[in-house]
């Protein structure tokens, strides 16, 4: 750095700008990924709420779709020879988990109100595990997951509209299955490698859960389609984006974040599928908001 600079506050400056450059693009991929996520919600719910497919054929087709473009993009980059030593059995359980109670849930489930007990599960789930694998979140991240949680709680309050007990405890596993996922990939160093193969090994036991689950629903075209692009680009290529954040985000700023996704969830929802806000939702989303602010603003959780 000397060689390029006059002083120390010369050499400042420049560090401070790369640091600002690193934020930006960590803002940058973080926000596709949470894009990603809702995206899965809206192309769920418009591909199961018109029954033009059935939940188990989606999952499959998703899971499918999936590990074929991932695959492919490792091959583009000439990883396939060592692809599977970054993936494991128990995340591509997890994945599994996570995609296949989120199809049945969403058959009765609005995107937006999905995706809200979605999230809010998964940021029990990661925060618990956060604090079991030694992080110490600081106050401020307490109080956003708490704010988060009161959020979530509004849903269920008297005279709030009572989402359907079977869909929401579907997606409550799906939240389990999903914070799983997320916490494991962490640790990963090649987050597209690792994507692809979790993927490939959940995607046939995702095709024989198809097969051995019976549905009335004829899979059309269009919901085919639907399952595509769920599983090709929204789910293959956005959890690749969020497994290359994971390492540059603590557990429970990672839990927190993802509490956007319903609102984005939601106004895909009313442009694409005609849905609309109730004041549960309207109230719940504020809080929401209003956690992740205060938790992004706070200072790095201690380890």
């Amino acid at each position: 750095m000397a060689l390029f600079c006059a002083d120390t506050d010369c050499c400042l400056a420049i560090i401070s700008g790369t640091r600002s450059k690193s934020r930006m693009r960590l803002f940058l991929i973080t926000s596709l990924a949470l894009i990603a996520f809702a995206a899965n919600s809206v192309l769920t719910r418009s591909a199961l709420a018109y029954d033009q497919i059935g939940p188990g054929a989606f999952m499959a087709i998703r899971l499918f779709s999936g590990a074929v473009t991932l695959a492919g993009l490792v091959a583009l980059r000439g990883g396939l020879g060592g692809m599977f030593k970054h993936g494991s059995v128990v995340s591509a359980a997890s994945l599994l988990l996570y995609a296949a109670a989120f199809s049945f849930a969403y058959v009765t489930l609005d995107a937006g109100l999905g995706a809200l007990i979605l999230f809010g599960g998964v940021q029990i789930t990661m925060f618990a595990g956060a604090v079991i694998g030694g992080e110490k979140p600081s106050g401020t991240r307490w109080i956003g997951s708490i704010l988060g949680m009161i959020g979530l709680g509004v849903l269920f309050a008297p005279g709030a509209s009572m989402p359907d007990v079977g869909g929401s405890f579907l997606m409550g596993v799906s939240a389990v299955g999903w914070g799983i996922y997320s916490l494991r990939g962490r640790g990963v160093s090649a987050p597209l490698q690792a994507t692809a193969s979790n993927f490939i090994l959940a995607a046939p036991v995702g095709v024989l859960l198809w097969l051995l689950i019976p549905s009335e629903v004829l899979t059309n075209p269009a919901g085919v389609l639907l399952a595509v692009a769920s599983g090709a680009l929204a789910s293959g290529v956005g959890y690749a984006i969020w497994y290359a954040t994971l390492p540059k985000l603590d557990s429970s700023l990672a839990a927190i974040v993802q509490l956007t996704v319903p609102l984005i969830a939601l106004v895909g929802g009313m442009v694409f599928l005609g849905e609309t806000a109730t004041w549960a939702f309207v109230i719940s989303t504020t809080l929401i908001l209003g956690g992740v602010l205060i938790a992004v603003l706070a200072p790095n959780s201690k380890k």
